[in-house]
């Protein structure tokens, strides 16, 4: 009998597809300037390899013209051979796929801020009748820079964790080409807008801003979260002066014994071992704290920023860190135990903290600390300058919002001359790989550098 040849021919085993199918899929992105981890394209389901040869038709991601010239990709081609669902694949399930409310629901009502990918703006929800913070961030962006799992991590820690003094996240979701983080919206602004205007904060005011920030540490601490970002900038103000600790975009979770290794944060508040390439822990977070508390006491940073981190630990492991005179004892010792340059020796524990001299005859308790208003933060909120001070000199008009692809989120806004929202606070920097950038506000007390490596 004849040999049916068609049962000759080898067929693909379904690991060979997925082999072909990731190594197509990672070089198309790398032609373009992206980069994917090789198990990402490995875990996609069948239906994202048919859809590798059937490319859909739809709208290109807002991939950066350099990017494209670079990889000699023309528009019309990206356009063409863009597979929009693997784009909404890889970021499932922390970012669910939904079809969102549009300008019915939804209104722009100012760009607050330059984020470290996209635009942050203050939207109201006209169903509810509230206002929120939003995140608007290209995927495009997060698959460039490297950052997909991080930017994974960001939500992940934030809904494991609700307290008092750390800033909630309300939802995310992602569309074709976006990401979405929605936060409560802070219209009393954060931290550093008031550090700039008053000059230095007196020591009873510094005590109940330690409190709660010690407070939200110890409690991110023992749910296994490392920070690592702790600074005036990210600390939001509620109505009543109080704090909210914010932006986990750095954070990552840490087991107990656990170790990190990755040079991250704001130049100024990293701790030597953090400096160093690690190991490090949550100790770490400690010293961030014991620089914040040191500044918002005297008015100045311990020591000047460097412009690379080599530099910054050799100034760090020279310098005294010693208290000025004008420091009472109890504040001094404080400040002194958090900037102990050995982790181990460090005061990094909520329990420590509390039994300082410091806070004797000052509550924990998280409702009595939220009772009384900081007078101080009500005052200067109501100063004519507190705008400007919030813009850091900075003048950011809405022309990042024209033309932008919303998805058909947002609706534009309604004021279209209106600048930068001074009621919130001004991110300038980019924390994640690449370039770190940092706009030198006109009016700040010194200059500061992001650095992620």
């Amino acid at each position: 009998m004849g040999a049916d040849g068609s049962k000759d021919k080898k067929r693909p085993t379904e690991g060979q597809e997925d082999e072909d199918f990731s190594s197509g899929w990672r070089g198309f992105l790398s032609s373009i300037g992206l980069s994917i981890p090789t198990g990402l394209c490995r875990l996609a389901p069948p239906a994202l390899r048919l859809g590798q040869r059937r490319m859909l038709q739809g709208k290109s991601p807002d991939i950066p013209d350099h990017v494209l010239r670079l990889a000699g990709v023309g528009p019309g081609k990206l356009r063409a051979e863009w597979s929009l669902p693997g784009f909404i694949i890889m970021f499932l399930p922390e970012f669910p796929h939904r079809t969102v409310p549009g300008h019915e629901n939804f209104q722009v009502l100012s760009y607050i801020a330059k984020g470290s990918f996209g635009p942050i703006l203050k939207v109201k929800d006209k169903t509810k009748q509230k206002t929120y913070a939003v995140k608007v961030i290209p995927k495009s962006e997060i698959l460039r820079l490297g950052v997909l799992e991080q930017s994974k991590e960001e939500v992940i820690v934030q809904r494991q964790v609700h307290h008092p003094f750390v800033h909630d996240l309300q939802d995310c979701w992602q569309t074709q080409h976006h990401l979405y983080i929605m936060c409560d919206y802070c219209s009393t602004g954060d931290l550093y807008t008031y550090w700039q205007m008053i000059g230095q904060f007196t020591e009873d005011t510094v005590r109940v801003f330690a409190a709660e920030l010690g407070s939200a540490l110890g409690f991110l601490h023992d749910f296994g979260i490392i920070h690592r970002d702790v600074k005036m900038e990210n600390i939001l103000l509620t109505d009543n002066g109080h704090l909210r600790l914010a932006d986990f975009g750095l954070s990552r979770r840490l087991e107990r014994g656990g170790r990190a290794f990755t040079i991250c944060g704001t130049i100024q508040y990293m701790a030597p071992e953090v400096l160093s390439g690690g190991p490090y822990n949550h100790a770490a977070d400690w010293w961030s704290l014991g620089i914040l508390l040191f500044s918002l006491v005297t008015g100045k940073f311990p020591m000047p920023p460097e412009p690379d981190h080599c530099s910054m630990l050799r100034k760090v492991r020279s310098f005294p860190y010693e208290m000025p005179l004008s420091l009472s004892s109890p504040v001094a010792l404080l400040i002194t135990e958090l900037l102990c340059k050995t982790p181990s020796r460090r005061l990094r524990t909520l329990d420590r903290f509390k039994r300082q001299t410091f806070f004797r005859g000052t509550t924990f308790d998280l409702a009595l600390l939220q009772r009384q208003p900081v007078e101080v933060i009500l005052e200067l909120r109501e100063r004519p300058d507190r705008a400007a001070k919030a813009r850091r000199g900075l003048t950011l008009s809405l022309q990042p919002l024209k033309g932008f692809d919303y998805d058909s989120f947002l609706s534009p806004p309604t004021t279209p001359d209106t600048q930068l929202d001074a009621d919130t606070q001004t991110h300038t920097a980019a924390p994640f790989p690449g370039p770190a950038l940092t706009l030198r506000p006109a009016q700040e007390k010194g200059p500061r550098r992001e650095v992620f490596v």
